[in-house]
C-alpha cells in the first residue's frame, strides 16, 4: 500500500533517508557482540560482490561459495567453513532489521499523510457540492473497514525483535546515534530463532501487541480524524472501523486450537483493551482537574481497577457504562469549563465505541469435512440424527438439521476433534456474555461447496443449545478453489430460497457475510484466474443478493505476496464497480504485512485511511469516473483467464512440479522454522499434495526459490494469446481504462521484481528438472516482454520508483543467503545420494547434514523477512 508514481524529489527522499543512512549505520555492525564480527562484515561485502558477479558469469551457487572460500579465506574444514556462513546470515538478518526500521522510521516523511487517498484528500472530494456531501454522510452510516490479524505462519521476527524493531525506529526518527547503537548491540544478542513452536496462545498474546501499541492509537486516530474534519457526516453510534482476530479462534488445519484456548484468548483480548482505557483514563486525570469532572473520572478508574486487577471480583462493566461516564464529563467540560480538553475525551469515547470490551471480534473457522464427521459420529453413537443419516440426500439432510431442537453433550462423543467443534459453538455463547456479541459472532466454514456445508453448521449450533430465534452468529461461507467460485451464486441463492435461513438472515440485520480466499484459488487456477474468478464471484453474489434483498460484505482472504491476494490493496478495493457490494472492507492481514503496512501507528494510520477512502469515494464519484467492468472487458478478461489457466495447469500437471518445488527450495523445512503453531499441510501423514499443501509454505518455498511462480505463471501466455488473436490494441484500452486489471498487473510486476532466475540457473540442465526450471524460466522472460510492451515501460515496476527502489536494496541484503541456502540445499541433495548408494549397514547418522539443514533454516528467516510481503 504506497502511493502511486512518487516524484523524484520522493525518490531522492528515500535514497536520503533509507539508503544512504543504511550505508552509515551499518558500519556500526563491525561493534556488533558477534565472534570476529569486523572480518565477518569486510568477509559478507566481499562475498555480495563475489555472488553479483558469479551470477553473471552464471555460476552456480555451490560453484561460487567454494571459489569464494578458497580464494578469500584459510579455512579448509567444511565445520570451519560452515561457521563463517552462519556468520554471515546472522549479520545478513540483522541488516534486515535495520533497514525495516530506517523505512518504518522515514514513512512520514516520504508518504503525505494528508495527500491522495487520505482523510484530508475525502474532505476536499466530498465537499464539492451538497448533494457529494449529502452521499458522503450517508455512507459514513453504513460502510466499515475490518482488519482481521491471522496466526498464519508469514512472520519470522520473533516478538523480542519486533519490539527493538519498534524501538529502533523510534531512535532512527529522533537521530539518536548512540541509542541507535545501543539497540544494534542488543540485536546482536537477541536469537532470531525459536526453539519450540508457538502455541495458539502464544501467537494471540504476540498479535495482542499490535492492537494495544498500534491499532488502539491508529484506528482511534483515524476516527478522530473523521469526527473532525468531516463532522456533519460522523456518526458516533456507527464503528467505522473493526478489528476481527483468528488467533485461539481458526481451528482449520490447526489440531491445537481448542475451545479452551479460545475462552482464554477472548478472555486476553478484554484484559488488553481494559488496560488501553485504564492508561487513557489515569492519563485523563492528570489534565481534568476540574469540579464536577474529577469524582466520575475517579470512579470509572476504581471500576476498570477492580475489573483488571483484582481476581474474582464481581462487576458488572459494559461499554454503555464506561461511556455514559465519559459522556457526563464532556458535557460537564462543555458546560462549565469552556470545552478544555474536551478533544482528549472524545477520542477515548470513539475508542470504546470502535472496540467495547471485545477490542477485536474473534473469529472461529473450521474446513466443512470436519462438520461432516462430527455429524456423522453423532449419527451413529446418539439418537439425535437417524442411524442412516449419511446415505440421506443433501435436501434430506437439510430438513433433518433445520429441524433439530436437542441439545447435545460434547462429552457423549467420542474423538477430541467431535467434542471440540461442539465445544467451541457453546464458547462463542459464553464469550458473547463475556465481551458482548461482537466480541465474537462469526462462524466461518472453509472448503463451503454446497448449501449444505452452511446448513449442517446452523444445525450444530441447534444441537450446542442454541434457539433458532437467539443465533447471534453470522455463518459465513468460505468459497476459494476456482470451481468453488464458480458455483457460490448457486449455493447461495438455495440458501436465500430456504425459509428457516431467511429468518435467520433477517434476524441478522439481512446482511449475509461471505468470504473469498485467493490462496487455495491461486494453487488451484493460477494468479489471472483465481483473480477473475473472485471478481466474476462477487459481481455474481451481489446480482443475486439484491434479487433477494440481502445486504452481502465479502471478507477477503488476503495474504502478503500478489501470489495470495496482497500487494496493493487499496487500489484493488478502489478498482471495484457498483456492481460489487460496497458495503464494508473486510480482509485479512498476517505476517509481515501486519509488520510492514500496519507495524507503527504512522503506517497503520495512513494504510486505514487508504482502505477507508478507496471504499468510500466511489459513492460519490461521477458515474463517468466509477470503474465500470463493460462486457467486452469481461471478455477479454475470460479469454485471459482462460489461456493464463490452461498454461498454468500444464505446468501443475506435470509429473515432476511438485517434486521440483520440493527438490529445489527449502519447502521440506517449512514446519521447522518454528514460526506457527499450524502444521504445513493439512493431512500431515499424507504424502505431498497440492490439495493439502498450506498456501503460506506454498507460496513461501516459491519465493525463497526466487522464482514466484504464483504470482505471473501464465500471464505471459495469455497476452501472447490475445496478440495472436489481434485483440492487442482492445487490452491496451483495458490496461488504460480499468484500475482492476492495471492493479493485477502491478501486483504481477511486484512478484516478478522480487524473482531471480541466475540463482537456479544451474537447474535448467538437470536430468530430471531441466524442463519444469525451463518452463518456469520461459513464461517468466514472455511475461516481461509483454507486460513491458502492455505498459509502455522500460523496465518493471517503472510507474512505482520508490517501491522499485526498496525491492532492489533487499534484494541486494538477502542474495548472500539465497546462494548460501542453495548451497547448502545442494550439499544435502549431495549426501542423500552418496547414502541412497551405500549399503544399509553402512548407513549412519549425518551430523554434516543436520548443520546444512540448521543453515537452510536459518536463510529463510532473513530471506523472508526482508521480501516483507513474500509469503
Amino acid at each position: 500500500m504506497t502511493m502511486e508514481a512518487p516524484t523524484n524529489d520522493v525518490l531522492q527522499l528515500f535514497n536520503n533517508l533509507v539508503g544512504i543512512r543504511f550505508q552509515l549505520y551499518n558500519s556500526l555492525f563491525t561493534a556488533l557482540p558477534f565472534h570476529r564480527v569486523e572480518k565477518t562484515g569486510v568477509l559478507l561485502s566481499l562475498f555480495l560482490l563475489h555472488c553479483e558477479e558469479g551470477y553473471q558469469k552464471k555460476k552456480s551457487p555451490v560453484d561460487i561459495i567454494d571459489s569464494f572460500l578458497s580464494q578469500y579465506t584459510d579455512y579448509q574444514g567444511e565445520r570451519e567453513q560452515r561457521d563463517l556462513l552462519f556468520r554471515f546470515i546472522q549479520y545478513s538478518e540483522r541488516q534486515v532489521v535495520l533497514f525495516d526500521a530506517l523505512e518504518d522510521a522515514a514513512f512520514r516523511e516520504i508518504h503525505d499523510m494528508q495527500g491522495p487517498g487520505t482523510i484530508t484528500h475525502l474532505q476536499s472530494e466530498a465537499s464539492e457540492t451538497e448533494q457529494a456531501r449529502e452521499k458522503l454522510a450517508a455512507k459514513l452510516n453504513d460502510f466499515a473497514v475490518r482488519l482481521v490479524l491471522t496466526a498464519h505462519p508469514t512472520q519470522f521476527y520473533p516478538g523480542e525483535v519486533l519490539g527493538i524493531i519498534h524501538d529502533l525506529s523510534q531512535a532512527l526518527i529522533q537521530g539518536n546515534t548512540p541509542l541507535v547503537n545501543t539497540y544494534l548491540r542488543q540485536l546482536g544478542k537477541t536469537p532470531f530463532l525459536k526453539k519450540k513452536k508457538p502455541t495458539p496462545y502464544d501467537e494471540a498474546v504476540s498479535l495482542i501487541w499490535y492492537l494495544e501499541n498500534v491499532f488502539y492509537q491508529a484506528a482511534g486516530q483515524v476516527a478522530a480524524r473523521v469526527r473532525k474534519q468531516l463532522p456533519d457526516a460522523f456518526n458516533e453510534d456507527h464503528a467505522l472501523i473493526r478489528m476481527g482476530f483468528w488467533p485461539g479462534g481458526d481451528r482449520d488445519g490447526n489440531p491445537f486450537v481448542n475451545a479452551e484456548i479460545t475462552q482464554q484468548v477472548a478472555g486476553e483480548l478484554q484484559k488488553a483493551v481494559l488496560r488501553c482505557y485504564y492508561a487513557d483514563v489515569k492519563h485523563l486525570k492528570r489534565r481534568l482537574t476540574f469540579k464536577g469532572v474529577e469524582n466520575v473520572l475517579g470512579s470509572l478508574e476504581d471500576d476498570l481497577y477492580r475489573h483488571l486487577f483484582i481476581p474474582g471480583h464481581k462487576t458488572t462493566l459494559t461499554p454503555q457504562m464506561i461511556l455514559d461516564s465519559l459522556n457526563q464529563i464532556r458535557h460537564t467540560l462543555v458546560e462549565q469549563h469552556n470545552s478544555l480538553f474536551v478533544h482528549l475525551v472524545e477520542n477515548l469515547i470513539g475508542r470504546v465505541q470502535l472496540f467495547g470490551l471485545f477490542f477485536a471480534s474473534l473469529d472461529i473457522r473450521q474446513d466443512s469435512s470436519a462438520h461432516k464427521g462430527l455429524l456423522e459420529a453423532i449419527a451413529r453413537h446418539t439418537d439425535v440424527l437417524p442411524d442412516n443419516y449419511s446415505g440421506l440426500s443433501e435436501e434430506e439432510k437439510i430438513n433433518i438439521l433445520l429441524g433439530l431442537r436437542t441439545t447435545l453433550d460434547p462429552e457423549k462423543l467420542d474423538g477430541d476433534i467431535h467434542k471440540d467443534t461442539l465445544k467451541s459453538i457453546q464458547t462463542m455463547q459464553a464469550i458473547q456474555r463475556q465481551n458482548g456479541e461482537a466480541g465474537c459472532h462469526r462462524y466461518i466454514i472453509s472448503h463451503s461447496t454446497t448449501a449444505l456445508d452452511i446448513m449442517e453448521v446452523y444445525g450444530l449450533f441447534l444441537m450446542s443449545g442454541w434457539q433458532p430465534e437467539d443465533i447471534t452468529v453470522d455463518i459465513v461461507p468460505l468459497f476459494e478453489t476456482v470451481d468453488d467460485l464458480r458455483h457460490a451464486a448457486g449455493v447461495m441463492r438455495i440458501l436465500y430460497e430456504n425459509k428457516i435461513y431467511r429468518q435467520h438472515l433477517e434476524r441478522r440485520n439481512h446482511t449475509q457475510t461471505i468470504m473469498l480466499g485467493f490462496s487455495d484459488g491461486t494453487k488451484d487456477g493460477g494468479y489471472l484466474m483465481a483473480n477473475w474468478s473472485i471478481y466474476k464471484a462477487k459481481e455474481q453474489l451481489t446480482a443475486l443478493s439484491r434479487e433477494y434483498n440481502v445486504d452481502v460484505i465479502f471478507f477477503d482472504g488476503r495474504g502478503g505476496p500478489p501470489a495470495r491476494g496482497g500487494g496493493k490493496t487499496h487500489q484493488f478495493y478502489a478498482s471495484m464497480g457498483r456492481n460489487i457490494s460496497n458495503k464494508e472492507i473486510q480482509l485479512t492481514v498476517q505476517g509481515q504485512t501486519v509488520t510492514s503496512n500496519f507495524g507503527t501507528i504512522d503506517t497503520a494510520q495512513f494504510n486505514i485511511e487508504q482502505l477507508l477512502h478507496a471504499g468510500i469515494r466511489t459513492e460519490f464519484l461521477k458515474p463517468s469516473d466509477t470503474p465500470l467492468m463493460t462486457e467486452e472487458s469481461a471478455s477479454l478478461l475470460d479469454e485471459l483467464a482462460g489461456e493464463s489457466y490452461e498454461a498454468f495447469n500444464r505446468l501443475k500437471n506435470d509429473p515432476s512440479f511438485l517434486e521440483y518445488l520440493s527438490f529445489a527450495s527449502p519447502l521440506r523445512y517449512y514446519g521447522a522454522t518454528n514460526i506457527g503453531s499450524r502444521p504445513s499441510k493439512r493431512n500431515a501423514t499424507a504424502k505431498l499434495n497440492l490439495d493439502d499443501l498450506r498456501a503460506v509454505p506454498y507460496v513461501g518455498a516459491w519465493s525463497q526459490l526466487k522464482q514466484n511462480v504464483p504470482g505471473y505463471y501464465g500471464v505471459g501466455t495469455a497476452l501472447k494469446a490475445m496478440e495472436k488473436a489481434g485483440k492487442w490494441e482492445q487490452l491496451r484500452d483495458l490496461y488504460r481504462h480499468s484500475l482492476f486489471f492495471r492493479t493485477l498487473l502491478d501486483n504481477c510486476e511486484m512478484s516478478m521484481k522480487k524473482s531471480f532466475f541466475p540463482l537456479t540457473a544451474y537447474l535448467a540442465e538437470h536430468p530430471q528438472f531441466g524442463e519444469v526450471w525451463k518452463m518456469i524460466h520461459d513464461e517468466f522472460e514472455l511475461t516481461r516482454k509483454y507486460l513491458l510492451l502492455l505498459s509502455g515501460n522500460s523496465e518493471l515496476m517503472e510507474r512505482y520508483p520508490v517501491d522499485k527502489l526498496s525491492i532492489q536494496m533487499r534484494e541486494r541484503i538477502v542474495l548472500p543467503l539465497v546462494t548460501i541456502q542453495q548451497y547448502a540445499l545442494a550439499k544435502i541433495r549431495e549426501m542423500e545420494t552418496q547414502q541412497e548408494n551405500q549399503a544399509p549397514a553402512l548407513q549412519t547418522g549425518n551430523g554434516d547434514k543436520e548443520a546444512y539443514e540448521k543453515l537452510i533454516i536459518r536463510c529463510s528467516f532473513g530471506i523472508i523477512n526482508a521480501g516483507r510481503n513474500s509469503a
